[in-house]
């Protein structure tokens, strides 16, 4: 690809165009696509998760589903079922709604953990089993997953495990009250998402995360990113610290974010800003600690301030 920095930025002024006042946001959604990740939405209804996943999945020209989350949804209804035709007497494959490119896991914590586990296998090797039939699912491939952190009824948390496949966590937030208004202005007649048109290939994508991957990292950033991992690991206020594929996360994740930036190669200020949206899901802190109000990015930013910055060699070539 010849501009890769280029197409990322069209992929991002395009879905801004609907998600109105969350740049960050917005680019980090398109780190987690070009990563080859999935991308974990934690906030309140109305804040814009769903049009999120359908901008992201119009700009780049990528075939969408959205899976509606609830307590008797089965793990059939996720990954498809074999039906019997009595014509020709065989059993057919109906594929089901994970079979897409970017999929929208809407409320995932309101399905049972029997569900919820039915995800795992697409998350993690991009292809489903059923009836003892592995199926490859389509590239690019990426899971979108929303859950209202305020409500707790009727929800099952979602097990580390699951957690742990998930790239990225962001929070959307409520717009401040200018783009509120603008919100409210560019749809009093029509949705701005019904005039959204592809600026991309599904097969750019393919190749952006084939340039994500080239983007070089200096061994002493490397060391960086795992010193960062082990010491929460071994954080006193810490359960359970991030693991080698929280490690993996935020080294993926840094080289997308200096192609973005227009550079070659990672440097620290890369990890210490991703840092808080790959390694905060995963961490899961001790009882104790959450009873004096320690949270998993409090110590993320301790773990960041104690860990001393690679020095003047990073960078170099």
């Amino acid at each position: 690809m010849d501009d890769p920095q280029g197409s990322i930025q069209r992929i991002t002024q395009n879905v801004e165009r609907v998600i109105l006042g969350k740049s960050r946001e917005v680019q980090l959604a398109v780190i987690a696509l070009v990563s080859n990740g999935h991308l974990l939405v934690e906030d309140v209804p109305g804040t814009g998760k769903t049009m999120l996943a359908r901008a992201l999945a119009v700009s780049t020209g990528c075939s969408f589903t959205r899976i509606q989350f609830t307590p008797d949804l089965l793990p059939s209804d996720v990954t498809g079922v074999s039906i019997y035709n009595q014509k020709s007497g065989d059993f057919e494959w109906r594929a089901g709604p994970i079979v897409a490119q970017i999929v929208l896991a809407d409320e995932i914590n309101r399905a049972t953990p029997k569900t919820q586990s039915a995800m795992l296998e697409a998350m993690e090797e991009r292809q489903i089993t059923v009836d003892g039939v592995t199926r490859s699912l389509p590239q690019p491939f990426m899971v979108m997953a929303t859950q209202n952190p305020v409500e707790y009824e009727g929800t099952f948390p979602l097990p580390e495990a699951q957690l742990d496949r998930f790239l990225l966590r962001l929070h959307l937030g409520y717009p401040n009250q200018a783009d509120e208004v603008a919100v409210l202005e560019g749809q009093q007649e029509h949705h701005p998402i019904g005039y959204l048109q592809p600026v991309l290939e599904p097969e750019a994508i393919l190749d952006l995360q084939a340039a994500v991957r080239g983007i070089w990292v200096d061994p002493l950033i490397k060391q960086y990113i795992v010193e960062i991992a082990s010491a929460t690991r071994d954080h006193p206020a810490v359960f359970l610290g991030a693991s080698p594929r929280g490690s993996l996360a935020l080294f993926r994740c840094a080289q997308a974010q200096a192609l973005i930036d227009g550079r070659d190669y990672v440097q620290p200020d890369d990890i210490k800003d991703l840092a808080p949206y790959v390694l905060g899901h995963r961490i899961i802190v001790s009882p104790t600690a959450q009873a004096r109000g320690t949270d998993a990015n409090a110590i993320v930013q301790e773990t960041l301030q104690r860990i001393t910055v690679p020095g003047a060699r990073v960078g170099a070539r």
